[in-house]
């Protein structure tokens, strides 16, 4: 097969440490909304979203495709960070409106989830307070400083450190592994307590006074973790928490964000305004590389201190400016295919968790999560793992109901006779 030519020499030329040739050996042609077909002629149905940024489906919605042609023909690389462009404001100027806060804010434009990560991290410490705390299992990307954050694998971080000093990574509430190993059922809210009080009690204690704690760096989901949802109440006590130390909180919305959760900014399942939001994948719409860094306006960069070749460049921002349409269009059909994997995929894992269609299934063993993946991309349904031993659940958005429901019975029918 051509496929196998071409993975052959791409072990040869390629350095990629993420991929898995032996569970996924696909080698993607082209793409047609949900489905993707490789080299070969075969076709598969699409349950990974290229991880978050196809969220319109394969290559684009046609909308998004039409802008980003009449962009490109008019001005695509336009120096963004030393002059002006009419996209660059617009896309700010959306993203300002409907960003959860009310306060005033600015936007700082980059070409990725980590570069976002990056600069909401030199607003934080520009505030002169030397300390960052981030939750273990969160994945804040690959670049030195979001590294330091992260705390998803180990892997990831094995070989480059040490990383940057004075970051405190803490457990995230995870109701299904929690990280305190109580055996038996406990309270959302007693979980939420343990983790402020770890805070409270031993970090602000033994290790760092929280006035010199610049910001507290989260996923509104952790997706690499796993798809991990904290109790509902966890981000309101949190923010309560942080406000009463002066102590900036700053979501990372780089997979979550973009309609995925059913609303436009995942953080607003949980009803609080970050002082700072990172947006990335999904605001490119498939086709270009893009970040932004949402933040309060009395942040603001001094002169000099950030900046970048392509961030904020006319082509990027004006395809930005349409996918904000068309996800705000498709929140309602969000949430009602939504509706559909909370009910077919209950019972197909040892925990099933969800909200929208951002939904991940982990099982007790990673043998049998990687098996499925496996043989459900045998049958034609592609899935990624996240996290231990989950397999991520997310589809694009475009998704129709009769293709859900196409995926759903050949997953149902792939668990079956992996665990059977």
């Amino acid at each position: 097969m051509l496929s196998r030519k071409i993975i052959e020499e791409s072990n040869i030329y390629l350095a990629t440490s993420t991929r898995d040739p032996e569970n996924l050996p696909l080698v993607i042609d082209h793409g047609e909304g949900v489905w993707l077909y490789d080299i070969d002629g075969n076709k598969y149905l699409d349950f990974t979203s290229g991880i978050g940024v196809n969220n319109l489906g394969w290559p684009s919605h046609p909308e998004v495709i039409k802008i980003g042609i009449e962009q490109m023909q008019k001005l695509a690389h336009s120096a963004g960070n030393d002059f002006y462009n009419v996209p660059q404001l617009e896309l700010a100027k959306k993203l300002v409106t409907y960003s959860p806060g009310s306060f005033q804010k600015k936007v700082f434009f980059s070409n990725s989830g980590t570069e976002a990560i990056e600069a909401s991290i030199k607003l934080a410490k520009a505030t002169g307070k030397k300390y960052l705390i981030a939750f273990l299992g969160g994945f804040h990307g690959r670049t030195f400083g979001s590294l330091s954050l992260t705390a998803s694998k180990a892997i990831q971080r094995s070989v480059i450190g040490p990383f940057m000093p004075g970051v405190i990574h803490v457990p995230y509430p995870n109701p299904y592994k929690n990280p305190w190993h109580i055996n038996g059922y406990e309270e959302p809210d007693e979980l939420i307590n343990r983790v402020l009080e770890f805070l409270e009690e031993y970090v602000f204690v033994h290790l760092v006074p929280p006035e010199e704690v610049a910001g507290i760096f989260f996923e509104p989901i952790q997706g690499e973790g796993g798809y991990v949802i904290p109790p509902k109440n966890f981000f309101p006590k949190l923010q309560k928490l942080a406000s009463s130390h002066g102590i900036l909180l700053i979501d990372d919305e780089v997979q979550m964000g973009m309609g995925r959760t059913g609303k436009l900014f995942a953080i607003e399942n949980f009803h609080i305004a970050p002082d700072i939001i990172t947006l990335a994948k999904a605001l490119g719409g498939g086709i270009m590389p893009i970040g932004a860094t949402i933040f309060r306006k009395d942040l603001d960069l001094k002169p000099g201190m950030h900046s970048n070749t392509f961030g904020g460049n006319a082509l990027a921002c004006a395809i930005g400016f349409k996918v904000i349409d068309i996800v705000k269009e498709l929140l309602p059909h969000v949430n009602k295919i939504g509706k559909i994997f909370s009910e077919e995929l209950q019972g197909l894992a040892d925990d099933v968790r969800g909200i929208g269609l951002a939904w991940g299934l982990e099982y007790n063993e990673k043998k049998i999560r990687d098996r499925i993946i496996a043989e459900s991309f045998k049958r034609g349904l592609l899935l990624l793992p996240a996290g231990r031993s989950a397999i991520r659940v997310i589809p694009p958005l475009v998704i129709t109901e009769e293709e859900a429901k196409i995926g759903l019975d050949i997953l149902k029918k792939t668990v079956k006779s992996v665990r059977s």
